[in-house]
């Protein structure tokens, strides 16, 4: 892939600052001049193994320009500071924010502040638009784009703790400052190709706030069951809202309460009494006791006595009875084809699973709607229709009309 050139010099290499936004009144200040710009970059630092919640423990802040003057590092856990400045620069309209693999940096601030940043750029998600490959880490961008290497030990130390060490800070602040080139390479690049739009359909879902909600009524889903008893289900159902529930309220790890396996074990022995559940295999010591003990003989009861008609299903997973092999293959050949034209990630535009609803004879996926149908989901079509054949030549896979 050719690198076109950036509109600014390679930023230099950041050194740490001496001194943390630790103030409201401070990080005010930051925001009323960041309000000026036309963008402002983000990254966070957080912890999450020992909580339910992220625990916030750092945001960095980014401006347009050279080097890190213009990037700061704000303490969300110093005393007295709000983060109501920056939560009202995330809902200004005329500035955009810019974010790499944003999903649970946009979670945190959902909870924390009930705001998802607005407008939004991914640089991910951007780069994937621009054939980049599939999910590409900030560390190949850093290298591709703005030709640097990053220092990465300080990765996975503890950023609950304080006073953050220089290697810390350094670290933290080259997530927002190489970040500024890297946006502003991939907006050019989105613009010369005429795939800005593109970007806007795939950033919509990341943009929704019902995203980020966690219903505990839905929490059985993510569970990897094994059955179609209704009764059985209705009992994962109970345990898994009971688990979610205990452990948002705790603000521990799901795993802490009980662990998927432990927790599909209940749904298929139905303990009816603590000495019931005293007999589980795979329960935590925790769990055989107390408030969690109880919650689980209580979720089970609630399973056994629901309702045949409010019992859950598994849904159906698609029929690949009439899976036609030969097309599904010659789907995949197309869509590596057209991915390499088009210079996108081939997961972007369709997944393996969407090529074999294809050779099922399923034409109504997202593969067939907005720029997708545009790059790979006509001829997708017509292909199936037998409009077209696929030829080889050299290393290139043609198309021949029929």
């Amino acid at each position: 892939m050719r690198i076109w050139p950036v509109p600014w010099r390679v930023a230099k290499k950041t050194t740490a600052l001496t001194e943390i936004l630790t103030t409201t009144e401070a990080l005010a200040a930051f925001c009323s001049k960041a309000e000026h710009a036309p963008y402002v970059t983000v990254d966070t630092e957080f912890l999450r193994e020992r909580t339910y919640f992220a625990q916030l423990c750092l945001v960095q802040l980014a401006l347009p320009g050279q080097g890190d003057g213009e990037a700061v590092l704000v303490d969300p856990l110093a005393e007295g500071l709000s983060l109501d400045p920056l939560y009202a620069l995330f809902r200004n309209p005329n500035v955009i924010k810019v974010f790499h693999a944003a999903r649970q940096d946009l979670e945190i601030f959902h909870v924390e502040g009930g705001v998802v940043p607005s407008p939004l750029f991914d640089t991910q998600v951007a780069a994937m638009v621009c054939g980049f490959g599939d999910q590409v880490g900030y560390e190949t961008l850093v290298r591709k784009i703005a030709r640097a290497n990053l220092d990465k030990s300080s990765r996975f130390t503890d950023w609950s703790r304080r006073p953050l060490s220089d290697a810390q800070k350094t670290y933290a602040l080259a997530d927002v400052t190489h970040l500024r080139q890297i946006y502003e390479y991939l907006r050019a690049e989105l613009a010369r190709t005429g795939r800005t739009q593109w970007l806007e359909e795939e950033l919509a879902q990341l943009t929704d706030a019902s995203s980020y909600i966690v219903d505990p009524e839905d929490a059985w889903q993510r569970l990897k069951l094994r059955t179609s008893s209704g009764r059985t289900l209705g009992i994962a159902k109970e345990l898994a809202a009971f688990r979610e529930r205990y452990a948002q309220q705790k603000n521990i790890p799901r795993s802490r309460v009980i662990k998927d396996d432990a927790l599909i074990e209940l749904a298929s022995t139905k303990p009816r009494s603590l000495a019931d559940l005293s007999k589980s295999r795979l329960l935590l010591r925790d769990a055989r006791k107390g408030e969690i003990a109880e919650g689980l003989v209580a979720a089970v009861v609630a399973g056994l006595e629901m309702p045949a008609e409010r019992q859950p299903e598994m849904p159906e997973g698609r029929d690949r009875s009439n899976l036609n092999s030969a097309l599904a293959d010659l789907l995949r050949v197309l869509l590596k084809a057209k991915a390499e034209e088009a210079g996108v990630a081939t997961k972007l535009i369709a997944s393996s699973a969407d090529l074999d609803d294809i050779a099922c004879g399923d034409h109504n996926g997202i593969w067939a709607t907005g720029w997708r149908r545009e790059v790979f989901g006509n001829d997708a079509l017509r292909l199936v229709r037998g409009e077209i054949a696929l030829s080889a030549k050299g290393d290139r896979v043609k198309i021949v009309k029929v």
